[in-house]
């Protein structure tokens, strides 16, 4: 694995250690408890067999204290009022609108390259912190004692309960929270449906009535978002529309405009986190430095964040010529959608990306966790779920091919094991 020393303990155990394992099942069955309360016979195994991997992924504790301080730093960035300004000018007024709270959680997604991690993107919705609070606390092993795991599935759920309360507060002080709609486009037809019902159950074991609806069940009218004949007082966003400029997420768009609705995510946290754009600004030593970072962050952004650049009339002709040395994406993409390598290119989807809003991103090859699979090992991201610059969880995602993806035997989402360098042996 590139991203250890080789004497390091992670590093040898991520290359050769296969007896600690994830208990899928167990997983499985918990996570199914939820479904079944809500009446859904739907097997977890049976629909989603690549959600949860076989095998933890082990880090040193010094990548992710390089991890840690980049959160921190990327937090300091965007509250300068340089970076605001580069980001938001020119705005729609769904993004210039700022209702007052950050933005909600985030996930930092990362490479763990030689020279230390690489932070491939932000998100301002990640999904599967829910997800990875019980797979924190599912898997089976014989660690040393001094190994740091993640924290017991109840402290990651009231941490992730609090990042909402939190939003609410920011945005509508001591008012009473009581109903929560969890927003989605058809949101039974998404891959993560069983997380929505998770957060929907966890909410209301908390005394907050929730609910999981479609967008298009909600309508804004006197003064307030209703769904059915009651109104909604906050919205956990989980729309791809950042900008909630589709005419189907009308009702939202205008209840926000209008201060009639607590939102969060909003499209003012993902123009000012997620754009991909807005990673050749943190990448960009002068410029942080006039925003008035100071040196420390600095090193820790430009070390940390990939070349990336626009791709534009200019240089398009020398990133197609180095095309293999650069990964495109789109400024708003998510989940890897529409998103190609450069070795990957075909003229025809270079055209569309030349008519696109593209950035280019040198590439960074993701660490690797061998398997037992004949089929060889499998890529790993870490992807680390933050709030105001502070780190909740580490998680994995583990997969073959191009991107991060469900369907790869033995991959999805992994626990991440942290072990000193002094530890000896494994089992």
């Amino acid at each position: 694995m590139p991203a250890s020393p080789s004497d390091s303990l992670a590093s040898i155990l991520e290359g050769d250690c296969f007896c600690i394992d994830v208990d899928r099942k167990a997983l499985h069955a918990q996570v199914e408890q939820v479904l079944r309360a809500h009446d859904l016979p739907a097997s977890l195994a049976d629909s989603h067999p690549h959600l949860f991997a076989s095998l933890p992924v082990f880090v040193a504790p010094a990548q992710l204290q390089q991890v840690s301080r980049v959160v921190a730093s990327v937090e300091r960035a965007v509250a300068t009022p340089a970076y605001r300004e580069a980001v938001l000018a020119g705005a729609p007024p769904s993004v210039a609108f700022d209702p007052g709270s950050p933005g909600g959680l985030l996930g930092l997604d990362f490479h763990l390259a030689a020279d230390g991690p690489k932070l491939i993107e932000i998100n301002t919705n990640p999904g599967g912190v829910l997800l990875n609070a019980v797979l924190a606390g599912a898997h089976d092993c014989c660690l040393p004692q001094t190994a740091v795991s993640p924290p017991r599935t109840e402290v990651l759920e009231a941490a992730v309960l609090d990042v909402l309360r939190s939003e609410w507060r920011a945005q509508r002080g001591d008012a009473p929270l009581r109903r929560v709609a969890i927003v989605d486009e058809n949101p039974s037809g998404q891959y993560l449906y069983p997380e929505f019902l998770m957060f929907r159950q966890l909410l209301q074991r908390h005394g907050h009535e929730a609910v999981v609806c479609d967008p298009t069940e909600l309508e804004h009218r006197d003064g307030a978002l209703w769904l059915a004949d009651r109104p909604v007082d906050f919205v956990y966003n989980r729309l791809t529309d950042f900008a909630l400029s589709d005419p189907a997420h009308s009702a939202l768009h205008d209840a926000l405009l209008a201060g009639d609705i607590a939102l969060s995510p909003h499209p003012r946290a993902h123009a000012l986190y997620a754009d991909k754009r807005n990673l050749v600004l943190l990448g960009d030593a002068t410029f942080l430095r006039n925003a008035g970072l100071d040196e420390a962050d600095v090193a820790a952004l430009v070390n940390s964040i990939p070349e990336t650049q626009r791709v534009t009339a200019d240089n398009r002709d020398a990133l197609w010529a180095d095309r293999r040395m650069w990964f495109f994406k789109p400024a708003a993409g998510y989940g890897s959608r529409a998103s190609y390598r450069g070795d990957k290119l075909t003229r025809r989807v270079w055209d569309e990306i030349g008519a696109g809003n593209y950035v280019a991103q040198r590439v960074v090859p993701p660490s690797e966790r061998r398997t037992l699979d004949e089929a060889g090992p499998l890529k790993v991201d870490i992807r680390c779920y933050a709030y105001q610059g502070r780190v909740l969880l580490y998680a994995a995602r583990m997969y073959r091919g191009q991107t991060t993806n469900f369907r790869t035997p033995g991959g999805g989402f992994a626990p991440v094991l942290a072990l000193p360098d002094n530890e000896g042996g494994c089992c």
